[in-house]
């Protein structure tokens, strides 16, 4: 339940419309700069005056400006109301003003803030309307997990945090399941959900076979907050085998049930999939053993079916594991059905 709420606490900006005329960047700028607003909330154990909040607004979202080079000194970034000056609050002062009150409202909503009236039931109907915040125990709870994740992040020992989901899965290959799954947490602490859910969803849609696999292992270290992308992802051809075993497990059930969960074809997609990944980076004696996991039971029928599918590496795997089978007849088998995928041929 904690975790669900979590969930919920991540997502307090779709809790209620952004106010009219304020421009995407601005708000993105808020988005990203309420994160200190709350471990402000969180560090003074009480309530903060609003004045103090617009002020580290005010400075959290000039920094940010600074750091991207979006709005230099002196621009006046019209779309989102700014002004002539190069701080935030010269720059969009009134704009600013109001998305604290919206993020401030967002945050009660979502039960995070203590209604004026000092009740944490969230039951407040009209917005955030007192002269200062103050996190409920939830919403203290819930940042406390927050920065203990970012804790977590900066002890990383691979050191992997700052690189791309692309470069952090080929790193965490190298690792065993335990150190790689501490790596993904620590990865997934240093960014948003969203934007990590989304990376690591690109890199699955790539080429590479094993990084896709390990996309998905990172996704689950994500849980429950990835699970909308995940079911979208289910609609994707290359991604729908992962996706749907994914959603079993997060719903409680066993992977290993995979006949019951994939259809055959699809099954053999994987399959072959899993078995481009071997081929690009296991041993040849590993590709030999996966032909034992195959749903079809018997090298034929296995050799049908996966002519059959239309998996883009199909004539790689069936070259490479035709190379690496010590049986000369089965090997022969294989290259025949290779050859017969290449030239397209019955």
């Amino acid at each position: 339940m904690l975790r669900g709420w979590v969930a919920l606490f991540d997502a307090w900006s779709l809790a209620l419309p952004t106010p009219a005329g304020a421009g995407p960047t601005i708000v993105a700028e808020v988005v990203e700069a309420v994160p200190q607003l709350l471990s402000l909330l969180h560090l003074s154990a009480g309530p903060v005056r609003l004045p103090a909040l617009l002020d580290m607004l005010d400075q959290r979202v000039a920094e940010l400006r600074t750091e991207r080079c979006e709005v230099p000194y002196g621009q006046d970034p019209a779309a989102d109301g700014a002004g002539s000056t190069g701080t935030a609050s010269d720059a969009a002062g009134a704009p600013l003003a109001g998305l604290l009150g919206w993020a401030l409202d967002a945050l009660l909503a979502v039960g995070a803030l203590m209604p004026p009236d000092g009740a944490p039931d969230g039951s407040h109907e009209g917005g955030h309307r007192g002269p200062e915040a103050q996190l409920t125990p939830l919403g203290n709870w819930s940042v406390w997990v927050k920065l203990e994740q970012i804790c977590v992040a900066a002890q990383s020992t691979a050191g992997h945090i700052e690189q791309s989901a692309e470069a952090m899965l080929r790193g965490c290959a190298r690792l065993t399941p335990g150190p790689a799954r501490a790596e993904y947490r620590a990865w997934l602490a240093a960014r948003s959900v969203g934007a990590a859910v989304e990376e690591l969803l690109t890199v699955a849609r790539g080429e590479d076979a094993l990084l896709r696999g390990l996309a998905f292992e990172a996704l689950r270290a994500v849980g429950a907050p990835a699970e909308p992308a995940v079911r979208t992802a289910a609609d994707e051809p290359g991604l729908r085998p992962y996706a749907l075993l994914w959603l079993v497990e997060h719903d409680g059930g066993d992977p290993e049930t995979a006949p019951d969960v994939l259809t055959r074809e699809e099954s053999t997609w994987l399959w072959v999939d899993t078995a481009a990944a071997v081929a690009d980076h296991g041993e040849t004696q590993l590709l030999v053993r996966h032909l034992d996991s195959a749903v079809q039971g018997s090298v034929p029928r296995l050799l049908e079916e996966v002519r059959a599918v239309g998996h883009p590496r199909t004539v790689q795997v069936l070259v490479a594991l035709a190379a690496a089978h010590p049986d000369p007849a089965l090997a022969k088998a294989v290259r025949r059905a290779a050859f017969q995928v290449h030239t397209g041929g019955a």
